[in-house]
C-alpha cells in the first residue's frame, strides 16, 4: 500500500515532514520535501516518522478493520489542531469525504497509474497455471482477477513492498499483485513481470497520484505550495475522486476508476464488481475538461443503473 506524509512550517522557516516509516513513505516524503527545497530554498525541511493505526495492524485486510481511514484520521486530526500543515498522501489510500475545514488542491504529477503481476516463474498472468496461488490485498484487483480466472486462488496479503515480494520469492506464492508506481518510485521497475493496465484492468481511483491536503483557510501555506499541482492529473483525479464519492465506495467495495485528458475532453473508465468477480460491471465515459467532477459522478450514476446499485446494496448489507 503506498503512503503519504504531513508538513509543519514553524516560526524559523522550517518545514516538518511527517511521514509512516515504511521505504515507500520515506522515498515519497523525501520526494516532496525535495521538491520544496528547490523551490524554497530559504526553508528548512525535515522529516518526522509517525505511525498510523493501519501500520499497527498489518494481520488483517483492510476491508476488515476500517478500510482507508486507519491511514489518514491522525494526519486530518494534526492538520484540524494546526500541529501540522499539510498531508501529501497516496490519493488511492484517501476516503471520498473528507473532514470539514480541509481540501486537495494539488496534485503532482502522476506515476503509472496500472497494477503490476510479479511473478519468479510466469511471464504473463495467463501463464499462471490452474489454482495458482495469487497475493493481493486488494477485493478491486481480486474480483478482476477472478473474473477472467475464476480457478485462481487468491490470497490476502499485506505488508510493506520488500516483505511482500520475500514473500514471493520464498515461493509462498504464484504471483502477487503491486502498484506499479510504487515500484516505480522504490526503483524496483525490474521486479514487473507484466503491467495490468487501464482500461482492461482498471486500477484503485487515484492510484499513481499524490494528493497535497491542506486547511482550506490557511492561505500561507496554499500560496508556498501551488507549484506542486499538476493540472492534467488534478483534474484526472477529481473526476475519479467524484466518482467514488458518488458510489460512496471504500475498502470493501470492488471499484475502480481510471481518467486520463485527451486534448479538450476528459476520458474516464469506471467499474464495480461482485465480489468473486462473478459480475463486473464497467463503462466509459468523455467530457468536458470543465467539469471533470460531473464527468465522474454521471459515469457512476450510469454503473448504479446497470445493476452496481444492487451490488452495493449486497455487499453493505452483508
Amino acid at each position: 500500500m503506498q503512503s503519504f506524509c504531513w508538513v509543519k512550517m514553524s516560526k524559523n522557516n522550517s518545514i516538518k515532514i511527517g511521514t509512516r516509516g515504511s521505504k515507500l513513505a520515506l522515498t515519497q516524503s523525501s520526494m516532496i520535501r525535495e521538491m520544496i527545497m528547490r523551490q524554497h530554498p530559504e526553508i528548512k525541511v525535515e522529516l518526522v516518522i509517525i505511525k498510523t493505526k493501519g501500520d499497527k495492524i498489518i494481520d488483517s485486510p483492510l476491508s476488515k478493520i476500517g478500510g482507508k481511514g486507519l491511514f489518514v484520521k491522525e494526519i486530518e486530526e494534526a492538520l484540524l489542531d494546526k500541529s501540522v500543515d499539510i498531508a501529501v498522501h497516496s490519493i488511492k489510500d484517501v476516503p471520498a469525504e473528507l473532514p470539514y475545514g480541509l481540501s486537495i488542491p494539488f496534485y503532482p504529477e502522476r506515476e503509472n497509474p496500472a497494477d503490476a503481476l510479479l511473478s519468479i516463474k510466469y511471464k504473463r498472468f495467463h501463464d499462471l497455471p490452474k489454482s495458482a496461488r495469487v497475493g493481493t490485498g486488494s477485493l478491486r484487483r481480486s474480483s478482476q482477477l477472478l473474473n477472467k480466472r475464476p480457478d485462481l486462488e487468491i490470497v490476502a496479503i499485506r505488508g510493506n513492498v520488500d516483505t511482500r515480494i520475500k514473500r514471493l520469492e520464498s515461493g509462498e506464492f504464484d504471483a502477487i499483485i503491486l502498484a506499479a508506481a510504487g515500484l516505480n518510485r522504490l526503483g524496483l521497475s525490474s521486479k514487473i513481470t507484466e503491467l495490468l493496465s487501464p482500461p482492461k484492468y482498471i486500477p484503485a481511483v487515484g492510484q499513481g497520484a499524490l494528493g497535497i491536503e491542506v486547511r482550506t483557510d490557511d492561505r500561507e501555506v496554499n500560496s508556498l505550495l501551488e507549484f506542486l499541482n499538476h493540472n492534467e492529473t488534478a483534474l484526472a483525479v477529481r473526476a475519479e475522486r467524484a466518482f467514488l464519492h458518488r458510489l460512496e465506495g471504500g475498502c470493501q467495495v470492488p471499484l475502480g476508476a481510471y481518467a486520463f485528458i485527451d486534448k479538450d475532453r476528459i476520458v474516464i473508465h469506471g467499474m464495480v464488481s461482485e465480489l468473486d468477480g462473478c459480475m463486473v460491471i464497467r463503462d466509459s465515459l468523455t467530457g468536458s475538461i470543465e467539469q471533470p467532477e460531473q464527468v465522474g459522478e454521471t459515469l457512476a450514476a450510469r454503473l448504479l443503473a446497470m445493476g452496481a446499485d444492487k451490488i452495493l446494496a449486497e455487499i453493505y448489507g452483508s
